[in-house]
C-alpha cells in the first residue's frame, strides 16, 4: 500500500518534508505552500500539498490530493 498521508512531518522543516515525501512517493508532485497561498479546490491524486507556517515548518498533515 502506498503512503497517502504524512502526519509525522508536522513540525518538520518544509525542505526535509518535501524530500521525505518524494522518497516515499516518487510518483507524486510535492507543492510547498506558504500561509495564504491561493489554492485551486481540485483533487489531484498525483499531488501532495505541504502547508507551512512563516518559519518554513509544516503546519498541517501533508496528504495526497
Amino acid at each position: 500500500m502506498s503512503k497517502s498521508s504524512w502526519p509525522e512531518l508536522v513540525g518538520v522543516l518544509a525542505t526535509l518534508a518535501a524530500t521525505q515525501i518524494a522518497h516515499d512517493r516518487p510518483d507524486v508532485a510535492v507543492e510547498v505552500l506558504p500561509p495564504g497561498a491561493p489554492l485551486m479546490p481540485d483533487y489531484n491524486a498525483q499531488r501532495v500539498r505541504v502547508f507551512i507556517n512563516l518559519g518554513g515548518v509544516v503546519s498541517k498533515t501533508p496528504v495526497i490530493g
